[in-house]
């Protein structure tokens, strides 16, 4: 629930709308015979904060975006559960506890827990596995560079645990590498992107087999992980900077690059990410900066911040319309368009983000997206590249290039 209260004021709200020239009308049986054939795999969903406090994802909620009844009624075939940690985990070297915190609730309160529904998966391969199972794939990413305590040999431990992806910052700047949510403030120590160690980082995950996610970093940061990376590199939850302009989106130019070297751009449902009207609003509410100023006061008191950022969020939603199903195929169709279709997938940030838009509720809601890319004139291919062919085949690629180190 931290988390989610956190990223209200920390990813922020509002909408546009940018519609789509329909170019044909497709039948219920048409949208769901495309999407079942799809394996749909949801690269960045934070239902772990909340699991990790006692909620019960195998029962429905009215609250939140992710249970287990709306995971199968989307057709979900695999998620990657974060393990988030959040910043205020560094002082007095707390992180690299909440991590194992958060695998724990993946491993145990997730696919422990509902055995028959979720299969614990490490690879490519066994993501299909449990897939032909009937099972939904269970897999983990480390949000927040900061929970390696600086140490290599942690890294090693989480890849052991099952940890398959590591966002090298949260909105926080670490010892090693630059965030784009404290770029811009002063008394931060900054690096110029990633230190002599953070490039380490990077190499190690290489050799182990650990996707590195660029989302949430600085511009800089971004280019030199891409430089030194020598295995595809994604953006688990960023969208595109030229249809919403935050610093949590990706330019064209790195899309571009991104692509060029294998990578994927995992689309993030939250408002402002998706919509310029969102951005425009979170700067005059000055929401970011009241999350900072609240995250300070109550660094040491993590129920009082949640508290707290409830409260913002309540101020906050009552003042902005939502963006729309429409606006995230527009950024579907922004990277496919500058980049091509094998650059493109899904990174919801389902129960990390306090606004998503109509039409994508919560996870149930997929099969809406199937028809709108379809009625768009989106084949069956291309549609099962975006849900989980191309994670699927950069998560090979890095596996291929951990064997040849």
């Amino acid at each position: 629930m931290q988390k989610f209260l956190l990223a209200v004021a920390a990813n922020l709200l509002f909408t546009g709308m940018t519609g789509w020239a329909q170019t044909r009308k497709v039948t219920d049986a048409e949208v769901m015979k495309v999407h079942k054939s799809a394996i749909l795999i949801d690269t960045h969903n934070d239902v772990t904060s909340r699991t990790v406090s006692g909620f019960d994802i195998g029962e429905h909620s009215t609250e939140g975006h992710t249970d287990l009844p709306r995971l199968r009624a989307g057709g979900v075939g695999g998620v990657f559960f974060a393990v988030f940690v959040g910043g205020n985990y560094v002082k007095d070297n707390h992180a690299a506890n909440r991590a194992m915190q958060m695998i724990d609730t993946t491993r145990h309160d997730i696919a422990g827990r509902y055995p028959k529904d979720f299969m614990l998966a490490f690879t490519a391969a066994d993501v299909e596995a449990a897939h032909n199972q009937g099972k939904i794939a269970a897999l983990m990413g480390i949000e927040g560079g900061h929970a390696i305590e600086d140490s290599l040999r942690l890294l090693r431990d989480f890849y052991l645990l099952g940890v398959r992806y590591m966002t090298l910052t949260h909105v926080n700047t670490n010892n090693w590498a630059d965030s784009s949510g404290d770029i811009d403030v002063a008394d931060v120590k900054h690096h110029n992107g990633l230190t002599d160690f953070g490039k380490d980082v990077v190499r190690e995950m290489n050799r182990v087999g650990m996707i590195v996610d660029i989302s949430h970093v600085s511009d800089k940061t971004f280019w030199d992980a891409l430089e030194v990376s020598k295995a595809p590199i994604f953006a688990s939850h960023s969208s595109a900077k030229a249809l919403s302009n935050i610093p949590r989106n990706m330019t064209d130019d790195m899309i571009i690059a991104l692509a060029k070297k294998g990578g994927v751009v995992q689309i993030n449902f939250g408002c402002d990410f998706l919509s310029q009207k969102s951005a425009d609003a979170a700067k005059s509410f000055d929401a970011f900066a009241k999350y900072r100023a609240l995250s300070e006061k109550y660094k040491d008191s993590p129920d009082k911040l949640a508290a707290e950022m409830k409260t913002l969020f309540d101020e906050m939603k009552n003042k902005v319309p939502r963006a729309t199903l429409a606006d995230a195929v527009a950024h579907i169709d922004h990277v496919k368009t500058i980049a091509g279709i094998d650059a493109v997938g899904i990174g919801s940030d389902y129960d990390g983000v306090g606004c998503v838009p109509e039409g994508l509720d919560d996870n149930s809601k997929y099969p809406d997206l199937t028809r709108a890319l379809l009625e768009k004139g989106y084949s069956a291919e291309d549609i099962r590249k975006i849900y989980g062919g191309n994670t699927l085949r950069l998560m090979r690629a890095v596996e291929k290039a951990a064997q040849s180190n």
